[in-house]
Formats: C-alpha cells, sequence, structure tokens
C-alpha cells in the first residue's frame, strides 16, 4: 500500500516540478508565471482577448510537468531531415498529446489561412477602391518588416529566423503564425506572444510616433469624401487581386485567396450563410484551436534558451551571452515602430505631389492591424481637429497593409523556404 502511495506521488506534477526543480524545471515554474501574466493582460487589461486568453492558456497547459499536452521531441524529430519520423504525421498522431494534434493545423497552416478567410468576410474593400493610392501606403508600411529583418540577421539570427521576426512588423498575428510556421518553428512562440502583444498595443504605440513626425497643420487636414464603389468594382476586385498575387508571388496565394474568397462571399450577396459562417462560427473554432496550439509552443525549452556567441569586437573575440526571446521582443518593437513611421513619411512624401492633400495620419494605418489601426488614426485625427473624420480614409491603408503583410510574406517565404 505505501509502495503503491509513492509511486501515485511519484508521478505527479507536484513531485516531478520539485524534484527536478534545479536541473531545469526552474524554467517551467516561470513559464507558469509568465502565463499567469499574459492571462491577467488578457482578461484585466483586455489586451487582444480572443486569442491570447487561448495562447496563455496554451503556453500554462504545456509548463505543467507531467501533462504531455505537447511534446516538442516529437516535432523535433518530425523536423529532423535525418530522424525516420520526418514529416510523419502519422507518428505524432501515434504518439502525440492532445495539443500536439491541434498544432497539426498550424504546421500546415491550415488555421491562418481559415482566419484571414474570416478577416475577409468581415472587411469593406469600398475605401481601398475608391482611392488606390491607399497601396502606397500599405506598401510603405511593410518596409519595417525588411529593415527589422536586417537587424535580426545582424544579431545572428538564421535568415529564415530573421524573416519569421520580421513580419511582426506587418502587425498580423496570422500571417506572423504562417510565415514562422514555415521558415522557423522553433521560434512560433515567442514570435506570436510578441505580434499580438503589439497588437494589442496599437492603441499605446502609435500615438507618439504619429505626434512625433507630424506637424498640428498637417494632422488637421481634412481629406475629401471617397467615392462611392459599385457593388461590380466590390465583386471585381477579390478576383482581380487573387489571380495578381498568385502569379505574381505565388507563395502568398494560400492567404491571399483566402481573404478574398472571404470577401467575395460578401459582396456578391449570395451566399450570405457561408459569409456569416466565415465571420461567425468559423472563426471563433478556428481563433481557440489555433491560440492553444501556438501557445502550447511556448515551452521552457525553447521561451527561455539562453546562447552564448563569440563575437569579434575591435580585433578581439569576447564571448557574449545572448537571450533570442528578449532579442525577438526589443525587435518586435523596433518592426512596429519603423512600420507605423514609413507609412507616415511615405503619405508625407504624396503630399509634395498631390493636389489632393492627404492626412499623414491615414499613413499609420498602413500596418495590417485592421481595423484597430484606422482608428488610432481617426482618434488622433479628431483630437487635432474635432470636426475631421478620418476613419473611412485610413480603412484605405489599413486594409492596404493587410494584403501588404500577405504578399511580403510570400516574397520571405520563397526567397527562404
Amino acid at each position: 500500500m505505501l509502495n503503491s502511495l509513492l509511486n501515485f506521488l511519484e508521478q505527479t506534477g507536484f513531485y516531478m516540478l520539485i524534484n527536478g526543480f534545479l536541473d531545469g524545471g526552474w524554467k517551467n515554474l516561470v513559464m507558469i508565471l509568465v502565463s499567469l501574466l499574459l492571462l491577467f493582460l488578457a482578461i484585466k487589461k483586455q489586451f487582444e482577448p480572443l486569442l491570447l486568453i487561448g495562447i496563455a492558456f496554451g503556453m500554462l497547459l504545456t509548463n505543467l510537468p507531467g501533462a504531455g499536452m505537447y511534446n516538442g521531441e516529437l516535432w523535433s524529430a518530425f523536423m529532423d531531415e535525418s530522424s525516420e519520423f520526418y514529416h510523419s504525421y502519422g507518428y505524432i498522431m501515434a504518439n502525440g498529446g492532445l495539443l500536439d494534434y491541434l498544432y497539426i493545423g498550424v504546421k500546415t497552416c491550415i488555421y491562418p489561412c481559415l482566419i484571414f478567410m474570416g478577416i475577409g468576410a468581415m472587411t469593406d474593400f469600398g475605401p481601398l477602391i475608391s482611392n488606390p493610392k491607399s497601396l502606397l501606403l500599405g506598401a510603405a508600411a511593410q518596409i519595417g518588416i525588411f529593415v527589422t529583418f536586417v537587424g535580426a540577421v545582424y544579431l545572428s539570427f538564421t535568415n529564415p529566423q530573421a524573416a519569421s521576426i520580421g513580419i511582426i512588423g506587418g502587425a498580423d498575428g496570422p500571417t506572423a503564425i504562417f510565415v514562422t510556421s514555415k521558415l522557423a518553428p522553433e521560434l512560433l512562440g515567442p514570435i506570436a506572444v510578441a505580434a499580438y502583444s503589439y497588437m494589442a498595443l496599437v492603441p499605446v504605440i502609435q500615438p507618439p510616433i504619429m505626434k512625433l513626425l507630424t506637424t498640428k497643420k498637417e494632422r488637421e487636414i481634412v481629406m475629401k469624401p471617397l467615392r462611392e464603389v459599385s457593388k461590380t468594382e466590390k465583386i471585381i476586385f477579390p478576383i482581380v487581386v487573387t489571380i495578381f498575387v498568385a502569379l505574381l508571388v505565388p507563395s502568398a496565394t494560400p492567404l491571399v485567396g483566402c481573404l478574398m474568397l472571404g470577401n467575395l462571399w460578401k459582396e456578391s450577396g449570395v451566399a450570405e450563410r457561408l459569409c456569416k459562417t466565415a465571420q461567425n462560427e468559423l472563426m471563433n473554432i478556428v481563433t481557440i484551436f489555433l491560440g492553444i496550439s501556438v501557445g502550447a509552443t511556448a515551452t521552457a525549452e525553447t521561451f527561455l534558451n539562453a546562447e552564448r556567441n563569440t563575437v569579434n569586437i575591435g580585433g578581439k573575440a569576447i564571448s557574449m551571452l545572448r537571450l533570442p526571446t528578449i532579442e525577438i521582443i526589443v525587435l518586435g518593437v523596433v518592426a512596429f515602430g519603423v512600420a507605423t513611421a514609413c507609412g507616415l513619411l511615405f503619405a508625407k512624401l504624396m503630399n509634395l505631389f498631390s493636389k489632393d492633400k492627404i492626412n499623414p495620419l491615414i499613413g499609420s494605418a498602413g500596418v495590417s492591424a485592421v481595423p484597430m489601426a484606422a482608428r488610432v488614426s481617426q482618434a488622433v485625427g479628431q483630437k487635432a481637429n474635432p470636426s475631421n473624420f478620418l476613419l473611412m480614409h485610413a480603412m484605405g491603408p489599413n486594409v492596404a497593409g493587410v494584403i501588404g503583410s500577405a504578399i511580403a510574406a510570400g516574397v520571405l517565404i520563397a526567397i527562404f523556404g
């Protein structure tokens, strides 16, 4: 009886956590505390709660010793070309836990594409069609992705890892997950947490940059009303964009194609049931699975790993300790800030050649945090001029940013995939 009781106690997570504390178990405890912090931010501060609650809870589940919900070693074998289980989903299904099964949807990039389908079904492309110049502002904001890529390479990340970190600058969580799951799955946890955290912090990060790079007079600019877009234009647009992007950047087709299919359901007016399903039931189900499975990748081994690199400074080889997760979080802020600044500055540049002046504030909406970034442009603009209404003007660059980030993702995958 005593032996049975001792055997039971040795199988509890409490025993595993305490017994292995000095042998890495403390990292699990730290990650549990991090997950509780993220739950607090999601619930109390409402930082992207629809996804961050799932991510934080997935992180909690994966770091509970003995639960076996997610098994990183299985996915290491899955990714190892020398392993007999290389790319063997059967191996995962036979030996994995619940979160391993759900993670297959991330690994195969199903979840991000379905999220894009829901976004398309909820989005009005009218402001973009009405003002095609908005595409340029959306494209300018993607410069942040490539600037951050260079910075990440300088910090000794590999090219695929740097590309995955840079995509945070697009301020689009599904796109970041899509790229990272293909190029650097080992960084999925930190990148996903950073991407969605900064999306939630759009109203905090962007306004200081917007005020720094614009004058009060520029923020007061009142733009002409947008022309009314016909139903025919709205139907043709997603079809044309899909064909063009698929031919230009084939690797971006999954994201852009799903985005445009969702929008076509919306604008056609003959598939209301499918449109509502994509907006609601499908979007909600996928959000649940995506959040939990992405959070599961934030294991103690990957999130709290430290590396020692040797760098040459002044002709001397110096050994330095690196914390990749902290670097990713810092680079994420850089990516987001540079993307916002590029959108603003390009709008100011366009004003040098435009007869009808553009309020530079809408350039900051070129990041693809829809519609939050557009609302921030509206809020900052109204503080400068209470009679100014920029929301619909800002939605043009905002939607262009969604398309632009998907194209940028396709380019990075084509180069480094």
